[in-house]
């Protein structure tokens, strides 16, 4: 008898864990469609500023969270790769309707998305590693915050890749302090926070250097 509710319990917890992954699967799902059509929806509306606010940091902060809520690290692939396809299913069918059918209405051209798509799905991964306690957490934390920083720097910077005047200066201050304040939330004691706060800084300083060596010509790289 004890063995049969020992068995039941087991059973139980199982269907409750597949239960959860299925819900988890629809919920980047419908994210993803949501998120790409009420970007498609307010493109092109309303102040300039808005537009490079949203894109990409809403599909970035999307990938975050299906990422560290998801149930495992093959899981978060899966996901993260769910929400970024949906989301240009739901662009490019609400560009349709708009009259606008092309590959490259996230990220502004086809390279723009393979990139843009690429660095959903890894934040993703990244976001999942971050709940790991020991160094791994501190080093995805840092390296989730340099991207997000690293990203503002290269849009508020005049020259850069992405650069606009429109995104300086209180779109770019706005998304820098949530990059910094989402390393905080993603560690869970000031030593882990002050190690991923610092390789943020590391990265991001490596990544702004190597980008104005591009933009200089000093890296001959095509895009």
């Amino acid at each position: 008898m004890n063995n049969t509710a020992i068995e039941y319990a087991d059973f139980a917890e199982y269907d409750r864990r597949l239960r959860c992954i299925e819900r988890h699967l629809v919920a980047a799902f419908s994210g993803g469609l949501l998120i790409g059509l009420i970007g498609m929806l307010i493109s092109g509306r309303g102040p300039e500023w808005l537009g490079h606010v949203y894109e990409p940091y809403a599909y970035l902060a999307l990938s975050l969270v299906v990422g560290v809520t998801a149930s495992g690290f093959g899981w978060a692939l899966l996901t993260t790769f769910l929400a970024a396809v949906s989301t240009l299913v739901a662009a490019l069918g609400a560009g349709a309707l708009g009259g606008v059918v092309a590959f490259d209405v996230i990220g502004g051209s086809a390279a723009g998305l393979n990139w843009m798509l690429a660095l959903l799905v890894g934040l993703g991964l990244l976001a999942y590693v971050t709940r790991r306690d020991d160094v791994w957490g501190d080093l995805a934390a840092g390296a989730v915050g340099a991207v997000l920083i690293a990203d503002v720097v290269d849009r508020a910077t005049p020259g850069f890749i992405d650069g606009g005047q429109s995104f300086w200066p209180l779109p770019a201050l706005v998304i820098g302090l949530l990059s910094v304040a989402l390393v905080f939330v993603l560690r869970r004691n000031a030593r882990a926070r002050v190690r991923a706060l610092a390789l943020s800084a590391v990265f991001a300083a490596v990544f702004t250097v190597c980008l104005a060596a591009f933009v200089a010509g000093w890296i001959p790289l095509a895009i």
